[in-house]
């Protein structure tokens, strides 16, 4: 998998679109197959985020995750959870980003699976103690536990098998 990270500080006109296109993916994985758990709702937008490690520079799969991610909470009616979802999934990506392409071209599944499983343990840690701050009260925070960690799970497991179809087409071949 090759980046197609522009090292300069700018961004192009081709990653600044990606970008936005990106966003809106995520948004929609993120807003459209809602599961209400406690204290907000699980989804299949970190499978999207995911993929978007596997398949495009890190600047682009960063921004889309926090944005996407982000501009679902707020037209979700979860406004509060806007500030921590920008963190919470920026540092997601990298993790994820950092342990699948530490300068690697291709990487196994069980480094795809690890790198997925362990941003998915990020995330779930991170709303979970965020959910506990916001709500004054760890055991609110500790009710939406058990559903952010089928959440990660679940994503982790839709993006292997995904970006095993994905290989197989001529985006996959360039990567």
């Amino acid at each position: 998998m090759t980046s197609s990270v522009n090292h300069s500080s700018a961004m192009t006109t081709r990653e600044l679109c990606l970008a936005a296109v990106m966003t809106a993916v995520v948004f929609l994985a993120t807003f459209v197959p809602r599961i209400p758990i406690p204290l907000g709702y699980a989804h299949l937008g970190d499978a999207a985020i995911f993929l978007m490690v596997l398949f495009l520079g890190r600047r682009e799969t960063l921004i889309a995750a926090c944005f996407g991610s982000a501009l679902s909470d707020l037209l979700g009616g979860f406004p509060l959870w806007i500030v921590p979802t920008i963190i919470i999934k920026f540092f997601m990506a990298d993790i994820a980003w950092r342990v699948i392409r530490p300068n690697t071209r291709t990487a196994g599944a069980v480094r795809l699976l690890a790198g997925f499983l362990l941003a998915s343990v990020w995330m779930a840690a991170a709303y979970t103690l965020f959910g506990a701050l916001l709500y004054d009260s760890l055991a609110a925070g500790l009710a939406s536990a058990p559903g952010l960690i089928a959440e990660g799970v679940l994503n982790s497991i839709i993006a292997v098998i995904a970006a095993g179809i994905l290989k197989k087409t001529p985006l996959g071949q360039k990567h």
